[in-house]
């Protein structure tokens, strides 16, 4: 009678084990909710263009202050060990959104009186150098966030990042209306990527010149990075030559090196509303 006792014990205690196990579990993998910063985004970006560039309602963002704050102090009270337990997708997206937060973050320090993010620098420093954002126990610059743990760091050699993080500039690609998640990264990625190519005032194909963003040229190394094959700019380029309005016969071309490349101004002044 005990032993039939202890075994119908085990029976149903072991299920309750495995269910606890597993919502843990899960706990500890689901990543971090950006549901907040999302809200923000939804509330003060406006796209513009088709979706090719967007506008900040930089006033509105003051309003909301206290909750981009919120937003900011709650990722900064994650762990490294935290952050190492997530997927890929997750950390990337987490970083993404962390530094897109704090340039509006930066921008809100001196708006309204700031014609570009470039003024908060001054003539001898740099906003992007400038250590603000308490993340992963230190406190970090922009320039730490991305050169350092997202490009640096060599585990996500994604090039498309350089669509995702914005520099609060007319010439950057868009500041998305909605937060990156680790579940949807590869498509939003892929979707800012091809929207910006589109956009003929930064990219454009004319006679036997490809004129594209200096963003291609500053980070030249990382479209050349071997990411999904791609081993140089024109591989990059040739694949979404749809998007910069290229046919068949002008993408091979383009991979073969038969078309000049050239690069577009930048426009660094403030993308406000």
């Amino acid at each position: 009678m005990s032993r039939l006792n202890v075994s119908t014990k085990t029976l149903v205690v072991q299920p309750i084990i495995a269910l606890a196990i597993l919502s843990s579990s899960a706990a500890v993998y689901a990543g971090f909710n950006h549901q907040s910063w999302d809200n923000l985004l939804n509330k003060h970006v406006t796209m513009t263009n088709g979706g090719k560039a967007s506008v900040v309602n930089y006033a509105g963002m003051q309003a909301d202050k206290s909750k981009l704050a919120s937003y900011l102090e709650a990722t900064s009270k994650v762990s490294q060990a935290e952050f190492n337990r997530w997927s890929k997708n997750e950390q990337l997206a987490f970083l993404i959104n962390v530094y897109n937060a704090g340039t509006v973050d930066l921008v809100l320090t001196k708006y309204p009186n700031i014609k570009s993010i470039k003024d908060i620098g001054g003539l001898f420093g740099s906003p992007w150098k400038q250590e603000f954002i308490p993340l992963l126990g230190k406190t970090r610059s922009l320039d730490d966030i991305e050169h350092n743990l997202i490009r640096g760091s060599k585990r996500y050699n994604d090039p498309r990042i350089h669509f995702a993080v914005n520099c609060a500039s007319i010439g950057c690609p868009a500041l998305q209306d909605d937060a990156f998640t680790g579940r949807g990264l590869d498509s939003q990625l892929e979707q800012a990527t091809a929207k910006f190519l589109s956009d003929g005032s930064r990219n454009n194909f004319k006679g036997n010149t490809l004129r594209v963003s200096p963003i291609f040229k500053w980070y030249k190394s990382d479209f050349e990075s071997n990411w999904r094959g791609t081993k140089n700019l024109e591989g990059f380029l040739g694949r979404y030559s749809s998007s910069l309005g290229m046919n068949k016969a002008q993408t091979a071309d383009l991979n073969q090196g038969k078309i000049k490349i050239s690069y577009t101004d930048y426009n660094w002044n403030l993308n406000k509303k």
